[in-house]
């Protein structure tokens, strides 16, 4: 096949920039209109780039203070789509309708393909993985027709499309033995030893499902961030860091390099169409950059053609970080969150500043082809992908500046901002200065509306007009406690909230303690005055769900008025004196693991129609106490084909009837019995 080339057109996503440090002893951040933008003329000019940005922060070869980089984390929801025997069935709840996201667990309404012992996810751990494909509709002739153990690939999660998987995950690229730092140069740093993380999609026909077969892998070094699939591309963006060595060491160097060769700080790339031989992704005058640059990292953004297998790899390499990523079905942007307290001038009562920007990216996708469109810049980070939107041209972005204290003046705010698409994304409307004191735990953003959650006592849901691009206003706002880490959309007047229940923590009123797992219904019929219609605590302080950190663990359909979730259930055996013990609460022990499955209707709101589990008895919840930390029998994942309710664990495959969550059918993928524990929130 034809050699792979990189664009030429590329953004350079490191776009804070240090001015005047010494001088003025402080962080600015400046975003250019760019159409057409320069690049590196040679190696020499790029790997001078990051020399200066290490020496300039004191950073060294070696020790040098990387940027914050993620691991793994609209009207979206999940879809009822048609299998081929006819039943409908769920698919992965997503944050936009035509953007589907990687998970741990897919279907096609008649088959179920599962990743098992993954470390994707909060109760993953390392291992190398499974990929388990099921028959799994109609249940009662449900049976295992494949299991593949993934060779040095530890697997994260995957798309199904057709007769294809792709699934990511990362893999190792052992050097050939020790990089010492240069003599005399780094006298307090001990070598490290040449080795390179690679994140790795592995293309995978499933025509035949009882025997898959590897058509194509793909390699990346550096970290997976985040990954989408529209229409017949997969798209994914991966963060590395430079091997900074190879500008400063004498032994060693890259693969597809020697020691002193610049072009061997360039992110590594494989694919084993191309003969399977790690190379530099790019030539270093093929990648671009936004003056001024500040070179610290790279971000791989590619594509990967799930009905082609022998397309070219579309790929953009940049100089640059994010942290956070949202797609829409003709764009994805990337949101790098620069901080910028550490060389902010000290204030009277000896804090700092905070100087924290967030730079947006716009890269237009089309049919594969991925191309830079523009960058804009807004004060504050961003919590997660649900803080951003785009809708009818433009982009929507929720931040919070500062951080929140316990005491004294109000340290922190929040506010939304909108920005044109178009090159240089300008601010066209700003709403600041929502809560002081507090920060956001959870955003929505549907059509016209935006919807947030702030807290530091009680939860705030603020109901915001988004109509006029130029001026977004507060429609109303209420205030409860507890707070919300998730917003779902039940229809265009309702919401659904899932966080914690709270109780204040002191007489002062400063801050409260969260407790158990909290679930309600937000009516904005009325968008003056949002009122809290039905609400739902689940458990004590302790209980926990996957749900609350991963919304693809959060099952609903409105047609049939479901709601699955899955719970790990704290309980306090003894409440006679309370939920506090002293000034300190108490943490409920363990007894249950499993989804929670509830009939959801405006009119009678949360009934509890069952629980499911995977486990057999209740032994280990009885010898865990506070520190149970999650086993394989841990309910991951649930879906519906049909009238037949499926809960997913890494041991596990357990058909239920909808109706009354009769078991018809249990599936054992593996045997996994404990992993290391871990203190729920």
């Amino acid at each position: 096949m034809k050699r792979m080339k990189c664009q030429s057109v590329i953004g350079v996503l490191l776009v804070a920039v240090v001015v005047s440090v010494l001088l003025a002893g402080a962080i600015y951040f400046r975003v250019g209109t760019y159409q057409s933008l320069p690049r590196f003329s040679s190696c020499s000019e790029m790997a001078a780039a990051f020399a200066a940005t290490q020496q300039a922060r004191g950073y060294g070869a070696y020790g040098n203070a990387m940027p914050m980089m993620a691991a793994t984390t609209g009207l979206g929801a999940p879809g009822a789509a048609k299998s081929e025997s006819g039943a409908d069935y769920s698919t992965t709840n997503v944050q936009v309708e035509g953007v589907d996201e990687a998970d741990i667990v897919k279907t096609d309404g008649t088959y179920i393909y599962t990743i098992s012992n993954s470390n994707a996810g909060y109760y993953g751990y390392g291992s190398a993985g499974m990929l388990t494909i099921a028959k799994a509709y109609p249940a009662e002739s449900a049976a295992i027709l494949s299991q593949t153990n993934f060779t040095n690939f530890t697997a994260s999660e995957m798309f199904v499309s057709g007769n294809r998987l792709l699934v990511f995950g990362y893999s190792y690229i052992y050097g050939p033995g020790p990089v010492p730092a240069e003599a005399g140069s780094m006298p307090a740093i001990y070598p490290i030893y040449g080795g390179y993380q690679m994140t790795e999609a592995q293309l995978w026909d499933i025509s035949d499902r009882a025997a898959p077969r590897l058509v194509r892998s793909v390699e990346f070094e550096g970290s997976y961030l985040a990954s989408r699939l529209i229409g017949g591309n997969a798209y994914l963006v991966v963060n590395s860091y430079p091997r900074l060595y190879a500008l400063y060491g004498t032994a060693g160097g890259a693969a597809g390099g020697s020691a002193n060769d610049n072009s061997s700080i360039i992110p590594l790339y494989r694919d084993s169409m191309e003969g399977g031989s790690a190379r530099p992704s790019c030539g270093c005058a093929d990648i671009s950059y936004l003056p001024p640059v500040d070179a610290e990292s790279f971000i791989t953004i590619a594509s990967i053609s799930m009905t082609d297998d022998n397309a070219p790899v579309n790929k953009e390499v940049t100089v640059g970080s994010g942290q956070n990523v949202y797609a829409s079905q003709q764009n994805i942007y990337i949101a790098d969150t620069q901080w910028g307290w550490q060389i902010m001038p000290l204030r009277a009562d000896g804090g700092a500043e905070s100087g924290e920007k967030t730079v947006v990216h716009r890269f237009s996708l089309d049919n594969g082809a991925i191309r830079y469109a523009g960058s804009g810049e807004v004060p504050g980070y961003v919590l997660n992908q649900f803080s951003m939107d785009e809708h009818n041209g433009y982009f929507r972005i929720a931040t919070t500046i500062g951080h929140v204290s316990r005491s004294g003046e109000p340290s922190s705010s929040n506010n939304v901002y909108i920005l044109d698409t178009g090159a240089n994304m300008s601010i066209t409307g700003r709403l600041e200065g929502i809560a002081p004191g507090e920060q956001i735990y959870s955003a929505r953003f549907m059509g016209s509306r935006g919807y947030l959650v702030t807290f530091k006592k009680v939860d705030p849901f603020f109901v915001i007009d988004l109509t006029n691009p130029s001026s977004p206003q507060i429609l109303g706002k209420l205030k409860i406690p507890g707070y919300s880490d998730y917003l779902h959309p039940y229809d265009e007047n309702h919401i659904i909230g899932v966080g914690k229940e709270t109780i204040e923590g002191d007489e002062q009123g400063t801050f409260a303690w969260y407790q158990g797992l909290k679930m309600a219904v937000f009516d904005v019929t009325d968008v003056s005055n949002p009122v809290e219609m039905h609400k739902i605590v689940i458990g004590d302080r302790g209980t926990d769900s996957e749900a609350l950190r991963d919304h693809k663990a959060f099952l609903f359909d409105k047609n049939k008025n479901l709601l699955v979730i899955p719970i790990t259930l704290a309980e306090i055996a003894n409440k006679t004196g309370g939920v506090m013990e002293g000034e300190w609460p108490k943490y409920g022990d363990f007894v249950f693991q499993g989804a929670y499955v509830y009939e959801l209707t405006l009119q009678n709101g949360f009934t509890l129609k069952g629980r499911v589990t995977h486990y057999d008895s209740d032994d280990a919840f009885q010898k865990s106490g506070y520190y149970f930390g999650g086993y394989g029998d841990n309910i991951r994942r649930s879906l519906y084909i049909g009238d037949v309710l499926y809960t997913v664990s890494n041991n596990k495959i357990k058909a239920s009837a909808l109706a009354d969550l009769t078991e018809l059918k249990t599936l054992v993928i593996s045997n996994q019995t404990e992993a290391p524990y871990v203190m729920m929130e």
